[in-house]
């Protein structure tokens, strides 16, 4: 059931056969095997792609839930096991994930050796049941209320540029003057309107310009080459601002501060693994050491 979900959800037998370190001779076997076990074909499978028929959906959708109650099961069992241990698969964005999560990934395995850690770095609101994600670092105003989050933390941003782009264009004075600036945007965060705050006052800015991104650092490799104005996380960008190398856009406004969370599916059962991660996650980005640096 295992090599058949993991196929489904890769689109592929050597992806699959990589995620579960086995030959692919022996998927093609598991998969033959699970077939003629329930009696029907469940994949198409071309020299191109891998698709399910109408029994594989149907397979699919049932593996997914007798897989999540052997793991309920093994948890429950393993409850009198203190120390965490086993495999849990985490995501996050690009940005957060390559300059803050993968060093407290080290960490936790350093400090608990019997532990697997699984990253999964994408700019995409992931379907935690569907990709089988225990934990999703996320970066938002609002919580979808069917799943559980614990905050971590604010996840403050800036409007910034580099010094060659204002030296060309000059600065905007107010909110109103982005209007006449490139201004870069993210795809899912901002891309039309950036909200600020002045006085107490909410503020919505249409902005626009020639480079939109799906991921941070994209845009601000640009900012830093003089491209335009993007509004950034501190978490990324704090270290070029103290250094000179990018400088604050309309300092006497501040941009909608979003929080981070860490997110997941249920609370039912939770593996020691998980209820040790949460409690590390919150540990680390709740810090003053951590809210130093930005």
């Amino acid at each position: 059931m295992n090599v058949f979900v993991e196929v489904a959800e890769r689109g592929s037998l050597t992806a699959a056969a990589e995620a579960l370190e086995m030959s692919r001779a022996m998927v093609t076997r598991y998969l033959a095997e699970v077939e003629r076990w329930l009696g029907a074909r469940l994949l198409h499978r071309t020299t191109r792609r891998i698709s399910l028929t109408g029994p594989g959906e149907a397979a699919l959708l049932r593996f997914r839930q007798m897989l999540a109650i052997g793991d309920e099961l093994h948890a429950e069992l393993a409850t009198d096991n203190p120390e965490p241990h086993g495999l849990i698969r985490v995501t996050a964005s690009v940005s957060f994930g390559q300059l803050h999560l993968a060093a407290a990934v080290a960490e936790f395995v350093k400090r608990h050796p019997l532990t697997r850690v699984e990253l999964l770095l994408v700019d995409r609101v992931v379907n935690l049941v569907e990709e089988r994600v225990d934990i999703a670092v996320r970066i938002s105003r609002a919580i979808d209320p069917s799943l559980i989050a614990r905050h971590l933390g604010p996840c403050r941003s800036v409007l910034c540029a580099a010094p060659s782009y204002v030296a060309e264009r000059g600065a905007p004075g107010t909110a109103d003057a982005l209007a006449a600036h490139n201004c870069l945007t993210h795809h899912y965060v901002g891309k039309s309107v950036w909200h600020l705050q002045r006085d107490g006052r909410q503020i919505a800015v249409a902005v626009g310009g020639n480079i939109s991104a799906n991921e941070a650092s994209l845009l601000l490799e640009a900012v830093r080459a003089g491209a335009g104005i993007a509004m950034l996380p501190m978490y990324q960008i704090a270290p070029l601002l103290r250094s000179g190398e990018l400088v604050a856009v309309l300092p006497d406004y501040t941009v909608e501060t979003l929080g981070l969370h860490a997110v997941y599916a249920s609370r039912r059962q939770l593996p020691t693994i998980m209820r040790s991660f949460l409690d590390f996650l919150v540990e680390r980005f709740s810090s003053p050491q951590f809210l130093a640096l930005l």
